[in-house]
């Protein structure tokens, strides 16, 4: 039997999703997954470039050597059991990819157990859904030294291109780089559909739009500078009717679900020191929709105003829609600061540029504003906050009045509009060379002795004062 190129583990929609797309184009796949009905459900449907294997010894025999191995499986202990099945298997000089949404840390504990035993690990962050997963995702694969030579070749032929053709796939670094930039991304993802719901919860509430027409609103702005993947889905999901007449999107219960990466960026943000306050108020937008019942009787107990916008229909839109620009463009600030600090504590060295890059196809985030974000990288590469590029902040100049506009607007009408405040306080907290640090060190001191630094002496000297 001929040696296949790649193997699969999981068999669900990513998996099977990616493995077709490695067929697609050319490479055999050897497949495996515990599940049986799993298995015999993608072998009766796909035949031809595959390798359906009945047990995991089989699955690795069947792949030529040095062998290539990615997990799309469920992130945690399962990818620990997998990879304690796979060892005695396995031969030096092979690699495992792990491309689900582990967590980075746990990915430079495997990289070392791998290792230590003579093959290779790369944690690999994939975005783009189902659909990336068969027609072209971005991937960011980072680990040991010497896997991106064997898996280049599939990994770039799989990946999504740009509209100019670019690659959205490149090695990303060492140790759990592939898996911290993707955890990132999915916290700007939280970000990003956070502002999105804030946008369309005013012009629903406030302006009592039809879906109708906030479709077509959305529809207008990915023709813009709003041009992105979650604008475009939104327009799709407000225009979508079943065949009965009925708006789907109406008889959704108002709870939303997360799966533990946004919080994972909002705890790398805080052992970092690195402000992250708007991917903070998304992760805990949702922890509020999740409770619906104490919502609904505290509608019914609390007191706010009636959630209407006094203003032109027109004219507000247009502010909402500056104000959901400014809000993205500090979204992504924050995000790639993180990434930035990171970077430089553990020496991954990260090229900014090329990763806002790869995310300009097959993502969830890919957007117009990332082309932007590249150019900025490409002027300073070791620039520490995309708000000290002047391009950059020239957008985010212009936008600011008719984001402060919106925000007053919405706060008065009693909407909630957590994001996009949190990314203004940011705005200007951020362009604040004096703020109001200076009296919580004097608090700090007054009852912990904590010392301070003074305006008037070299930075680095401390001092305390006998306040009482």
């Amino acid at each position: 039997m001929n040696k296949t190129d790649i193997g699969m583990i999981g068999m669900g929609v990513m998996g099977s999703n990616l493995a077709r797309n490695m067929v697609s184009k050319g490479f055999s796949v050897s497949c495996y997954d515990w599940s049986e009905s799993l298995r015999k459900t993608f072998a009766g449907k796909y035949k031809e470039g595959f390798v359906h294997a009945g047990s995991l010894k089989e699955f690795v025999e069947s792949i030529q050597r040095p062998r290539k191995i990615m997990m799309m499986i469920k992130a945690g202990s399962p990818v620990d059991s997998v990879l304690n099945d796979l060892a005695p298997l396995l031969a030096p000089g092979d690699v495992v990819i792990d491309g689900g949404n582990s967590q980075w840390e746990d990915t430079e504990r495997r990289i070392q157990f791998c290792e230590e035993k003579g093959f290779l690990f790369v944690g690999c962050g994939v975005s783009g859904g189902e659909e990336g997963a068969l027609n072209g995702p971005a991937l960011m694969p980072g680990g040991s030294t010497g896997s991106w030579e064997l898996i280049q070749p599939i990994f770039e032929a799989i990946a999504a291109r740009t509209p100019e053709g670019e690659i959205c796939v490149d090695w990303i670094g060492p140790g759990g780089s592939g898996h911290f930039v993707k955890m990132v991304h999915n916290g700007i993802e939280y970000g990003d559909m956070q502002m999105i719901c804030e946008t369309y919860q005013v012009m629903r509430d406030g302006l009592k739009m039809s879906n109708v027409a906030m479709s077509e609103v959305f529809g207008r702005w990915n023709k813009g500078k709003l041009d992105s993947y979650l604008i475009e889905i939104t327009r799709d999901i407000l225009a979508y009717e079943t065949a009965d007449g009925e708006q789907t999107v109406d008889v959704i219960l108002d709870t939303a679900g997360q799966k533990g990466t946004g919080t994972w960026t909002l705890m790398a943000a805080l052992e970092a020191g690195e402000p992250l306050p708007l991917i903070g108020e998304a992760v805990f937008a949702r922890c509020l929709s999740a409770l619906k019942e104490d919502r609904e009787q505290a509608s019914k107990w609390l007191d706010g105003p009636k959630s209407e916008i006094d203003a032109e229909q027109e004219d507000f839109v247009e502010e909402v829609k500056q104000a959901l620009y400014g809000s993205k463009i500090i979204s992504y600030a924050q995000g790639f600061q993180l990434i930035q600090a990171v970077s430089k504590e553990r020496g991954w060295k990260l090229d900014l540029a090329r990763l806002a890059q790869l995310w300009r196809g097959g993502c969830i985030i890919r957007s117009t504003l990332l082309r932007t974000i590249k150019e900025a990288f490409q002027r300073d590469p070791d620039i520490s906050n995309l708000l000290l590029d002047p391009l950059v902040a020239e957008s985010v100049s212009e936008a600011q009045v008719h984001w402060r506009n919106a925000v007053a607007c919405m706060t008065r009408a009693g909407i909630a509009s957590p994001a996009m405040s949190s990314a203004l306080s940011y705005y200007d907290g951020f362009r604040t060379a004096r703020g109001s640090a200076n009296l919580l060190q004097a608090q700090r001191d007054y009852f912990g002795a904590h010392t301070y630094e003074r305006i008037d002496r070299p930075r680095g000297e401390f001092f305390h004062t006998q306040w009482n």
